[in-house]
């Protein structure tokens, strides 16, 4: 059996959404630069990671400056664009992939830097890419049901660990053309943070109503893209592949409830790379004008490329416009959700 999942909330709403930029700017030329002995002795040529994925830098933080750091300054800047008293805060969720240790969460080190209440629940929710997204969802389950009057979606993300560990790893001399290829996808990754703040649409007639959205899952593909802190591996083609694949099921499915291909004002995709975004645009038929992007500047954040791509878009966007947010992360899974702004 197969088919999406289906979610509409009632009374939420997106009070504010908010990202932190890591303050390092790092280019594909000067990562290209640090693996050229390895590009010419294996036979590759340097340019991959700004002529095919479209990415010209990504960002890291300044030494002393983690992701949890990142994830509790865009949460404070969040709840003081959105008004909101902090005490009132009754849920709050980390989604970031990135983490220093198993435990305790990341979640009560960012509950304790904003100065959260004790009645806040804290924990992470982890799903690669699309955690942000899941997060918001899970927010809006618990606005709705009565069990808390707001929500702080949060998330930060590091990737100068993985970069510097895969740059040193490729470097050796034993390193093939092929682990290069496989490891390709580590060097798109960026730094960065963003935080939501969700609350109750009847009590917010100036927020931007969840209006609602699918889910769904080929978890025959978790094997396609698997990482940890200090090296991914990634079948490139295949992970691009299948996520089409997904997200064309999962479209196609959601007409029958959802007028998505033509009704949409802006597109916010997962920030991924160049050919991933033309592939999408054109296997759904969305207008590529329609269709934000952050990645050249930013490279791939995560689970804060949406929200981070979102808040871009956020002073541009006029009441009443339709928004779409478009997640997939590896596993696979994928989601969209609806926004009226």
């Amino acid at each position: 059996m197969s088919g999406n999942a289906v979610f509409r909330p009632s009374n939420t709403a997106v009070l504010s959404v908010c990202a932190i930029d890591a303050p390092v700017v790092v280019t594909s030329d000067e990562l290209d630069a640090r693996l050229a002995d390895t590009y010419a002795r294996v036979g590759l040529r340097a340019g991959m990671l700004e002529k095919l994925a479209g990415i010209h830098e990504r960002r890291w933080w300044s030494e002393g400056v983690t992701f949890a750091d990142g994830a509790a300054m865009a949460g404070e800047k969040a709840l003081a664009d959105s008004g909101v008293d902090p005490a009132r805060v009754g849920l709050m969720v980390n989604t970031s992939v990135s983490r220093a240790h198993l435990e305790p969460s990341t979640a009560v080190g960012v509950h304790h830097a904003i100065g959260l209440p004790s009645s806040c629940q804290n924990f992470d929710v982890s799903n690669a890419c699309l955690g942000f997204v899941n997060g918001m969802q899970l927010a809006a389950a618990m606005i709705d049901t009565g069990q808390i009057d707001y929500a702080l979606v949060v998330n930060g993300e590091d990737a100068r660990t993985i970069h510097e560990s895969t740059i040193e790893r490729l470097n050796r001399p034993t390193s093939t053309a092929r682990e290069v290829l496989s490891q390709f996808a580590s060097l798109t990754l960026g730094s960065g943070a963003a935080a939501m703040v969700l609350g109750r649409a009847g009590a917010h007639p100036e927020g931007h109503r969840v209006i609602g959205g699918v889910t769904r899952a080929a978890s025959e593909h978790h094997e396609l893209c698997v990482g940890d802190v200090g090296e991914m591996h990634t079948d490139t083609k295949g992970l691009l592949d299948a996520g089409l694949d997904l997200s064309a099921a999962l479209w196609d499915a959601a007409a029958e409830q959802f007028d998505w291909a033509d009704g949409m004002d802006s597109y916010v995709i997962h920030q991924i790379s160049q050919v991933h975004t033309q592939a999408l645009c054109a296997r759904l038929g969305i207008d590529p004008d329609r269709v934000p992007r952050t990645f050249p500047t930013r490279g791939n954040i995560g689970p804060a490329s949406v929200p981070t791509t979102l808040a871009a878009q956020a002073e541009t966007l006029e009441a009443g416009q339709r928004v779409l947010l478009m997640g997939i992360g590896s596993g696979l899974n994928a989601s969209c959700l609806e926004l009226a702004w």
